[in-house]
């Protein structure tokens, strides 16, 4: 199953971002898998990317549009969330410390988590591209 969804750069829109991948996930995988546990981290995941190409790469410019692919097959999920800002460096990327108290920086380190493969590439096909994949266990 293939779905995508171009959707604007605002945070208003969450809610149907949120919905788009629970209802293709739920259509495509509600029977085979500890589905409550694996789609609220597919979901956190995608809200966290989403959020930060929102408001890093686009800066909060709501005329801009994300867009966002799914396909599942089997039982691999693969999620791409595509935007047109400057781009994201991760030479310049370092986990937060927890004991420091930072505000920003745990998303990238969430997704690496929760994710068995996260791939950052700029500047593709006028574009960023975040390619986030992980295999369901059975």
């Amino acid at each position: 199953m293939k779905s995508e969804l171009r959707v604007p750069s605002d945070l208003c829109f969450m809610k149907i971002v949120e919905n788009w991948l629970l209802g293709c996930l739920e259509l495509t995988l509600a029977n085979s898998i500890d589905y409550l546990y694996q789609s609220a981290c597919i979901r956190l995941v995608l809200i966290e990317a989403y959020s930060n190409a929102v408001r890093h790469a686009h800066k909060n410019q709501k005329d801009i549009p994300i867009l966002l692919r799914l396909e599942v097959k089997d039982r691999n999920v693969t999620l791409e969330i595509w935007d047109h800002g400057e781009g994201f460096d991760l030479s310049n990327y370092s986990p937060p410390n927890p004991e420091e108290k930072k505000e920003c920086g745990y998303g990238w380190l969430i997704m690496t988590r929760l994710m068995d493969k996260v791939e950052y590439r700029l500047k593709l096909n006028g574009g960023n591209c975040l390619t986030l994949e992980t295999t369901l266990p059975q």
